[in-house]
């Protein structure tokens, strides 16, 4: 997907499969199940360069949640893959159960997160799995935004002892992190400094909340940028000094209303820091099928759909 300013990158959920074979030449212990769909969430780069330690338990999301669960329980390191939609929704009672219960070391993976993977439809989209995920308890959850961002997280998840969620997606996405990206869970990364408000979100939203900064600095506003990369946990210091020193706050996500980082967000700063703060999401709503921008721009997931929030929630400072 482009975004002017931006040079486009490889998909999120490329850089996580070539991360992902980049680990097993390190890790004898790491092996991947995945529901017969590597050649989507690209877990088929890790099967051809380490057959034996690849398993394909077929379309069966609830099956692969259990495999996983088990070959944690063995000793193992088990990374899964589906897409987002099917992961969060179809086996999340497995989810609960067998990895978060017994808090086991089972890396999860949601490629095709949000709407943007267009024409694929909306019963292939991910747009409640923030929700789904940040509920399990034990849990973290980080959104990357691009293919430098994804491989950092992807190495970070790998040192967790617990479980992990990670959210990719299905198009191209803009080179946020060009030289390189210092990924630690729990800290926000300040993209642009800012006096007057701050934009905070992650994965694709992000390259689109510096194009609106740019827009809103060409009209006198100075706008912080937070990539909220780290979903859960999440870095509450930096959103109470954004809070602090900008004193209002819009946060983008590629997803619904309920639930994702916006809740997060706004839950943080009630208890430290209450602020104006205004929202850009799906809403209450399933998108239709389409092109990935197009599908943005219909469903107000766009920069100017930013900078017309900013606009707004600065209004009520």
């Amino acid at each position: 997907m482009e975004v002017s300013g931006f040079v486009t990158g490889a998909a999120t959920r490329e850089a996580f499969g070539r991360a992902l074979r980049e680990l097993g030449s390190e890790d004898p212990d790491l092996v991947v199940v995945d529901a017969d769909l590597g050649n989507s969430t690209r877990t088929e780069l890790f099967a051809r360069a380490f057959p034996e330690r690849s398993f394909n338990v077929g379309i069966a999301e609830s099956n692969l949640v259990g495999v996983a669960g088990g070959l944690a329980a063995c000793g193992k390191k088990p990374w899964i893959a589906s897409f987002a939609v099917f992961l969060t929704a179809n086996a999340y009672d497995q989810l609960r159960m067998s990895i978060a219960l017994p808090h086991l070391n089972v890396k999860c993976v949601g490629t095709h997160g949000g709407i943007t993977p267009g024409e694929d439809g909306p019963s292939q989209m991910g747009v409640e799995d923030i929700a789904l995920a940040t509920a399990l308890a034990g849990f973290h959850v980080f959104v990357p935004a691009d293919a430098v961002q994804t491989r950092a997280v992807v190495r970070a998840a790998a040192r967790i002892d617990g479980p992990v969620y990670i959210r990719c997606g299905r198009p191209s996405a803009p080179l946020v992190y060009p030289l390189g990206c210092d990924f630690r869970p729990g800290k926000a990364i300040r993209l642009r400094q800012g006096t007057d408000i701050t934009l905070a979100t992650n994965g694709v939203m992000l390259a689109l909340a510096l194009k609106a900064a740019w827009m809103l600095e060409e009209e006198g506003v100075s706008a912080r940028v937070l990539d909220l990369a780290s979903v859960k946990p999440v870095d509450e210091d930096a959103l109470e000094s954004a809070a602090r020193e900008t004193g209002a706050l819009v946060v983008a996500e590629e997803h619904l209303s309920h639930g994702g980082l916006g809740s997060i967000v706004a839950q943080v700063l009630a208890r430290r820091c209450p602020v104006p703060v205004g929202f850009v999401n799906l809403g209450d709503t399933y998108a239709r099928s389409g092109k990935p921008a197009e599908l943005l721009e219909a469903y107000g997931l766009t920069a100017e759909d930013i900078a017309a929030r900013a606009r707004e929630v600065l209004r009520r400072k």
